[in-house]
């Protein structure tokens, strides 16, 4: 500390509290700036070369993360189906247990409700007068399912499946 009382630290508060919470591994992945930090995260600032909207970054992460949970859920259900092989009429009930059991990410729903919660916000949806519920994406709604036992049984349903039916 200098003698007047200034510890030559000349960081925004908002610089200070970036590098508090990024682990120090030498060089800081990114440099901030004050002008990086303070500017608008918009999708024409991200087309124009900087860094791309939250809701972009936000949605990538959760359809990446349903992704990885439907490719274990569907790595799960194919290894009991095996097992069950001789006696296809336990499978039904031991998958329902197995998915009743399951440790679904809890982060990652709790990015599928911020997401659920802000997309529309902060993409300007517009509503649909007649609902009252915001306009649909490419025909489909822009909210993601909460992952739980009943979203996996949708997705891996507990049902023996006879060939031709």
């Amino acid at each position: 500390m200098d003698p007047d009382g200034d510890s030559g630290d000349r960081r925004t508060p908002a610089e200070r509290l970036l590098a508090r919470r990024l682990p120090d591994r030498g060089a800081a992945p990114h440099q901030f700036d004050r002008r990086s930090l303070q500017a608008e995260r918009t999708l024409e600032g991200y087309l124009r070369g900087s860094a791309p909207p939250r809701w972009m970054e936000r949605a990538a992460q959760v359809d990446r993360g349903i992704e990885r949970e439907r490719e274990e859920l569907e790595r799960a259900h194919r290894a009991l189906r095996e097992r069950c092989g001789d006696d296809p009429a336990a499978f039904p009930a031991r998958w329902r247990e197995l998915v009743e059991r399951w440790p679904f990410d809890a982060e990652l729903n709790e990015l599928i409700a911020q997401h659920n919660e802000w997309y529309p916000i902060e993409r300007r949806l517009p509503m649909n007068p007649r609902t009252g519920d915001y306009v649909l994406i490419m025909g489909r709604s822009h909210r993601r399912p909460v992952l739980d036992a009943a979203w996996a049984l949708r997705e891996f349903p507990a049902e023996v499946r006879r060939p031709g039916t």
